[in-house]
């Protein structure tokens, strides 16, 4: 089988890939278990930069295949924010709830209809040759006015999708609606076309 690295360590997100790398021949292992234990600055604009940075710090050091992404919320009316890193948004010591609060604040005055936004995962896959694969998904929706449900976590109580915040559906609705899914979706397309050509 192929090795290749997922720049995480995140154990949930390593079984998601390894079961779509699989069927491809692709052996999916973390950046600790290949030996790369470096926290990587991500200081890019966008989320598909960073994950273009993450994806280059492994393969400079491991010189082997590798998947990396990043996600978070864009809010049309804050012009994206709260963006790359959410602590940039509340602060560093924040946390979900304080966040959440600040966001709500920042939002008191904007009418529902301008209230849109968007969950985004960039993905982005090193090959064995070094050459940077692209692939985005997206979840569109918009800022409720208060925090609604307990399945979720970040902005998910306050994230409206269709009739429900993304704490309110169970985790089968969420990945009929996953920015996430939707990414990893086209890197699946994108390995099988790769397979028959």
């Amino acid at each position: 089988m192929k090795k290749v690295v997922i720049a995480t360590n995140n154990a949930g997100k390593l079984r998601e890939i390894r079961a779509i790398l699989a069927p491809f021949g692709y052996e999916a292992v973390s950046q600790r278990e290949a030996g790369f234990d470096v926290d990587v600055e991500e200081n890019g604009k966008t989320f598909a930069e960073n994950a273009t940075i993450k994806a280059q710090a492994v393969f400079e050091a491991l010189h082997t295949p590798v998947i990396a992404d990043d996600s978070g919320l864009m809010v049309d009316a804050l012009d994206g924010a709260p963006g790359v890193y959410s602590h940039r948004f509340a602060g560093t010591d924040a946390d979900d709830a304080a966040r959440n609060e600040k966001l709500l604040s920042l939002l008191e005055n904007t009418p529902p209809e301008k209230r849109t936004a968007r969950f985004v995962c960039a993905i982005c896959y090193l090959d064995e040759n070094g050459m940077a694969h692209h692939f985005e998904g997206k979840c569109e929706g918009t800022i409720g006015t208060v925090p609604i449900g307990d399945n979720g976590f970040g902005y998910d109580p306050l994230f409206v999708c269709g009739d429900k915040t993304m704490a309110q559906m169970t985790d089968a609705e969420k990945n009929q609606v996953s920015h996430r899914a939707d990414a990893l979706e086209k890197l699946k397309e994108f390995l099988n076309r790769s397979k028959l050509c």
